[in-house]
């Protein structure tokens, strides 16, 4: 498939600890991930559904201790402790290929190599970079196959270069004790051991796309984040872009793919899915700044996906879709999940493989963390830009997190740098999406807490240095939270689609259309031009929403230098000065 020696000597190497008994190269044909799937199917790797009514669609069930990504087990292999920063573990980079090594030594013995050429981006993009990952599992095939572009065209794109990422999976024995995801920024290496779970082992999507990758992006002058991006097409035809960063099962996807108000589909207004998870970043020719989705896929969470929360995601997962840890409906042998409808199923078997009924059971029949993995081509809203190699212009970031009180609605930062300060004090309660407890309130700078690949305080020293690259043409920033509650602890705003009218404003100040109102923290909407029509929210409401309490924000500012001082002398001077000016503003 290659004469590139570089990839050719690696591959010897990994095959000479690993010791396979059959080596495949995934060429991208139709031809061979079908016969994967049928081979996955007789050793009960995947179970296929209903080809009907959910035609091309499996699925497939993990072990029970291996459903998320395993935060306390990733770690930033890098020279020095002081590059991996102290948000993120860290080991020395011989100690960590040793021991991985030693866990994955005769790992494949009776199984087979797959090796799976992908590129994350359009093969033609300046933006894009290839990746290799060998992998004992079909699974890992397959959705890798649905989420990045794969195959023969891969390698010829890649000829002799020797920028790629090497990606090693071994699924061992799905031993948590053992069970290690270690990313070598230095060397574009990742080595993932002892699961089987999609985001430890997809090498291509956290692992690359954002730990590997953000390492790149600061050398190379640009940024790859958590991020979504969307399009929203106005009602004289004109389309502008956003990207926003929200932590996992926190809304991206919803956001991603939202469907208008009635009101506003009237009008004109259509929203079109660039990427729902993450995006890449580079100042274009015209100084504007850029960006794609390098991913070719959604990975989804299943739970509270239904018509009524999002149903261009669940149009997604109609077909060609590898569903993980779902309520299997023997019935008609097609899939459920908690928030889909109001009928589980009676006769069914639930995502740890065990007979289940719906109506009886007191016990969830899906995991709280169960997915989809479906082909972005079959979002109903997918943008026409999506395969751009150029990417979309962006006009404005935003950053969101999930407080029940201080944030307001939305706000936007005074500049660029204040942008940053409130990107980097982000808080917002943990979800199902890693282990751990859920709902602990914590700090998520950019939502890319889990997955920067070197020191977080030089990350915001690199978020700084593009503003001064981008200069007047940057984004404008502003954060938002859905999530405020009232004294009864009910949502106030409506949340889905009704966050155009949110978007709407934010689009009207990045365009000098309108006012706002001044604050300590920043610019919030003036009463009037939060468009309410068509909702339940009234005037009051939207008061409570963007009440700015000052006694909280004091509050928030303690907790905010707090955690700052975990970066010690690596945050930037300029943060430290938007933290005082707040603290001034705040006093004032």
């Amino acid at each position: 498939m290659t004469s590139n020696k570089g990839v050719l000597k690696w591959i010897e190497k990994v095959k000479q600890i690993v010791n396979p008994d059959f080596v495949v190269w995934i060429d991208g044909s139709e031809f061979q991930l079908e016969k994967l799937r049928e081979q996955a199917c007789k050793t009960g790797e995947m179970v296929k559904l209903n080809q009907e009514k959910l035609p091309g669609c499996y699925l497939h069930r993990t072990a029970l201790n291996d459903v998320a990504r395993t935060e306390s087990r990733t770690f930033i292999c890098t020279k020095t402790k002081d590059e991996a920063g102290p948000t993120n573990n860290w080991c020395e980079p011989k100690e960590a290929y040793d021991k991985l090594y030693s866990i994955a030594k005769n790992s494949y013995k009776g199984k087979t190599m797959y090796i799976i050429p992908y590129s994350m981006g359009m093969l033609e993009s300046k933006f894009s970079k290839i990746g290799i990952e060998i992998t004992d599992s079909i699974y890992t095939v397959l959705n890798m196959a649905i989420m990045t572009r794969i195959g023969k065209k891969v390698l010829d794109f890649l000829g002799n270069s020797d920028d790629w990422v090497k990606g090693l999976h071994c699924s061992c024995d799905i031993n948590e004790e053992k069970r290690y995801v270690c990313h070598f920024p230095e060397d574009k290496s990742i080595i993932s051991v002892n699961s089987a779970y999609g985001g430890n082992v997809l090498l291509g999507k956290k692992c690359f796309a954002l730990r590997i990758a953000s390492f790149l992006g600061r050398k190379e002058k640009w940024l790859a984040e958590h991020m979504l991006i969307l399009g929203i097409q106005k009602p004289n035809g004109e389309t502008k872009y956003i990207c926003a960063a929200f932590p996992s099962a926190c809304g991206k996807t919803n956001l991603a793919m939202l469907i208008p108000p009635e009101v506003y589909r009237k009008k004109g207004y259509k929203i079109w899915c660039v990427g729902d998870d993450i995006a890449w970043l580079r100042i274009g020719k015209d100084g504007r700044l850029w960006a794609i989705n390098p991913e070719n896929g959604f990975f989804g969470v299943a739970p509270g996906t239904s018509k009524k929360s999002n149903q261009n995601a669940l149009a997604s997962t109609s077909s060609n879709t590898i569903f993980t840890n779902v309520v299997q409906n023997l019935k008609d042998n097609t899939v459920w999940w908690e928030g889909l409808d109001k009928n589980p199923p009676e006769n069914a078997i639930n995502w740890k493989g065990e007979q289940w009924n719906g109506k009886t059971s007191s016990e969830k029949g899906a995991h709280p963390n169960s997915r989809f993995t479906s082909p972005a081509k079959n979002c109903p809203c997918l943008s026409s830009e999506f395969d751009n190699p150029e990417g979309v212009p962006i006009s404005a970031i935003i950053f969101g997190g999930r407080r029940a009180q201080t944030t307001p609605l939305v706000y936007e930062s005074f500049d660029w740098n204040n942008g940053v300060f409130a990107g980097s004090a982000i808080s917002s309660e943990s979800t199902a999406a890693s282990t751990g407890k859920v709902g602990v309130l914590s700090h998520n700078p950019m939502a890319m807490m889990p997955f920067c690949g070197y020191n977080m305080g030089d990350y915001f020293k690199h978020w700084i240095q593009m503003g001064k690259y981008l200069g007047e043409k940057a984004p404008k920033i502003f954060s938002v939270n859905w999530f405020r509650t009232d004294k009864n602890g009910k949502f106030i705003w409506p949340g889905f689609g009704d966050n155009l009218r949110v978007l709407e404003w934010i689009l009207k100040r990045c365009e000098k259309d309108i006012d706002a109102k001044e604050t300590p923290i920043g610019y919030i909407p003036n009463i009037s031009d939060i468009n309410l029509e068509g909702t339940s929210v009234s005037q009051e409401d939207l008061n409570k929403l963007l009440e700015i309490n000052i006694d909280l924000w004091k509050k928030e500012a303690k907790n905010i230098k707090e955690f700052y001082q975990i970066f010690e002398n690596k945050l930037p001077d300029e943060l430290k000065v938007e933290l005082e000016n707040l603290e001034k503003r705040l006093e004032k």
